[in-house]
Formats: structure tokens, sequence, C-alpha cells
């Protein structure tokens, strides 16, 4: 069964980049046809999806983020990567890796953006 798991900094000051990094075990990340997915709960809101990157390496993100949004991945590790570009503070949230097709999830990991 495969696993998902994120990483990266708790705290982000406002303007800078954001980048956080899933390794993923049990599968490969180029496996036909998964998508690799990151979505984002901000506090007492729902969720919001943020993009994807698919098997083949082609993204895909969501039009309200697009213009600061780039996910990568490192074949070699197993793992892809989100940058999200010049931060507010309403980019604080519980940010979560996921293969939605199969209902697997990170367990998430908390990000605040603040001075």
């Amino acid at each position: 069964q495969v696993q998902l798991q994120e990483s990266g900094p708790g705290l982000v000051k406002p303007s800078e980049t954001l980048s956080l990094t899933c390794t993923v075990s049990g599968g490969s990340i180029t496996t036909n046809y998964y998508y690799w997915n990151w979505i984002r709960q901000p506090p007492g809101k729902g969720l919001e999806w943020i993009g994807y990157i698919a098997y083949s390496g082609s993204t895909y993100y969501s039009p309200s983020l697009k213009s600061r949004t780039s996910i990568s991945r490192d074949t070699s590790k197993n793992q892809f990567t989100l940058q999200l570009s010049s931060v507010t503070p309403e980019d604080t949230a519980t940010y979560y890796c996921a293969r939605l097709t199969s209902g697997s999830w990170g367990q998430g990991t908390q990000v605040t953006v603040s001075s």
C-alpha cells in the first residue's frame, strides 16, 4: 500500500517561498496513470486543491494559485515537491500530499506564514 509523508519547514516568512516535499513509499510516482496532488486546509476552512504532477511529469495547477505554484519531482528519490512563492499569512494551512484515486493521503504538515 502506498504511503505518503510531507516534510518541510513549519514557519515561513511573508513574501518568501514555501517549499514542501512529499516522500512516497510502496509505489513509484512514475507508475502509469497516477496523479500526485497537493492540497491544503487553512484553519477553520475547507480543503483547497493546489495542483498535481502526473506520472508523466506533466503538471496542472488551481487557477487561483497557478501564478505562484510550482510542483516538481525527483524520480530517483520517489519524491515530489511543492513550491508556493510570495506567501502571505493567508497561506497558513495544513498541507497534504495525496494520491486521490486511491484515497492515499499523508498525515499533513502545518505551515504558518508569519514574520
